[in-house]
């Protein structure tokens, strides 16, 4: 069973929809009460502010329940600002400590192209993984955002993207993903995507 994490930012009802027309069971997670041991991926979408966004998830404790099942070393994803939120600080809304459980900040764009990037771009791949398959270099996604995550380490970029400038567009470590498109919005390639996150067992 998939669980989809709901802390009042995310696409819950599109991820939702997306992961029923592949045929998986889900289930949405409002608190501790709603884990239990059927719970075997973690999704964690999410739009809006990141101050906001970590204001809700301690508020709620869903901070607690992310640990713990990152713990369990299940595969975990993290999607646009949910991926946003696995780095150690971001500095929408004001610097905001973040879950830290990839080494790194998210910092806003300073580049000349327009701002928010929105719309359709592509991934190249720094490494192989089971989620982008065997042809993943160029695959198109949709995107919208305004900041980005910028890695401690080279070693957690699984892909960037280029808006004027590289940058990292999915990063992983151990059983812990996150990608800054939405595969709930990027027709089949995003389809695909989901269909390979949820069937991978949380090891790299």
């Amino acid at each position: 069973m998939i669980g989809i994490l709901d802390y009042g930012m995310g696409n819950i009802s599109s991820v939702n929809n997306s992961l029923d027309y592949l045929g998986f069971e889900t289930k949405i997670i409002q608190s501790l009460d709603d884990m239990n041991s059927g719970i075997s991926h973690l999704i964690v979408p999410g739009v809006g502010s990141y101050s906001k966004a970590m204001d809700n998830l301690r508020t709620k404790k869903l901070d607690t329940l992310i640990y713990k099942f990152v713990k369990t070393g299940k595969p975990y994803l993290g999607i646009c600002l949910g991926m946003q939120l696995l780095s150690s600080i971001g500095y929408e809304d004001g610097k905001t400590k973040g879950l830290d459980l990839i080494k790194g900040e998210v910092v806003p764009f300073d580049i000349s192209l327009h701002i928010p990037h929105v719309g359709w771009n592509n991934i190249d791949c720094k490494k192989i993984h089971q989620v982008f398959g065997n042809h993943s270099d160029h695959l198109d996604f949709y995107f919208v955002q305004s900041y980005y995550f910028k890695a401690s380490s080279s070693q957690d970029v699984l892909t960037t993207t280029n808006y004027e400038i590289d940058f990292c567009s999915s990063i992983v470590k151990n059983n812990v993903l996150g990608v800054q498109f939405h595969p709930e919005k990027s027709q089949e390639p995003g389809l695909n995507f989901l269909e390979k996150f949820c069937t991978w067992d949380g090891k790299c």
